[in-house]
């Protein structure tokens, strides 16, 4: 396929994808961030949860090295230092799943989502920010491609940083889409008016982009409410403080 020719200055196009890319690590790190300031979280938590925060913030102290050099015009360190993500992004695909899995078996998962779309809704986003890191990696040598495709990917894990900074507990029963989509589905849609105010067209790779973070969330949604996804819910927190909470989304939490 024929890639879009970019008409306008390197700097400029430079400037829109750092910005971009900022504002999504903005997201994370603010949401987690505004969970300790409020007290909702803190740093006296099982050691699995310290493991899972640094392999997701060494991914976004990468994320956001790689930006920058590509805007500081460094792209030989940036093909090398991309290598890293061969090794780390399948390492946080595990992570996540698994903090996921403990999480609903330990206290039942954030109370204001589905128990079940919580608990298949974060590794299909997981699995999506995979997929959309390789295909941006297939085509590195196409740089119009590679860096809206590693954008996307990155939007596609923004929905725990929303999940903290949204009033999510007043949006129920629309909480799980909202957070986990609807919100991280900005930072796309912003750069296709962006290419579309530049150059008159918008870049492919935001349409496919948009459609993996839709289509790996539908599918997800369609696995949680089957019989089938309800089972396994059940299995998962069989015997575990989890199995308490009722599958749907409830505000304020159920005291033990």
């Amino acid at each position: 396929m024929a890639t879009i020719a970019e008409p306008i200055p390197r700097a400029r196009r430079d400037r829109f994808f750092l910005i971009l890319s900022l504002a999504m690590i903005a997201v994370i790190v603010g949401g987690f961030s505004l969970n300790l300031a409020m007290g909702r979280s803190s740093f006296a938590l099982p050691l699995i949860y310290h493991v899972h925060a640094l392999v997701f913030m060494g991914w976004i102290a990468i994320f956001l090295a790689q930006n920058l050099l590509v805007a500081t015009g460094h792209v030989g360190l940036h093909r090398k230092l991309g290598w890293i993500s061969v090794v780390w992004v399948p390492l946080m695909v595990v992570m996540g799943t698994v903090i996921t899995i403990y999480a609903v078996r330990h206290h039942g998962g954030p109370p204001f989502f589905d128990l079940p779309e919580f608990l298949f809704g974060n590794p299909a986003g997981l699995l999506c920010f995979a997929g959309l890191v390789f295909a941006a990696v297939s085509r590195r040598r196409q740089s119009d491609w590679h860096r809206r495709l590693m954008l996307c990917s990155m939007a596609a894990i923004t929905g725990p940083g929303f999940g903290r900074i949204l009033p999510v507990p007043f949006m129920i029963p629309w909480s799980w889409p909202v957070a986990a989509l609807l919100a991280p589905s900005l930072f796309p849609v912003i750069g296709m008016i962006v290419d579309r105010r530049r150059t008159g067209t918008v870049h492919p790779a935001w349409i496919w982009g948009l459609a993996a973070m839709t289509g790996s969330f539908l599918l997800a949604e369609a696995i949680a409410f089957s019989p089938m996804g309800e089972g396994i819910t059940r299995m998962v927190v069989a015997g575990s403080p989890g199995a308490v909470r009722p599958f749907a989304a409830h505000w304020p939490p159920i005291q033990p």
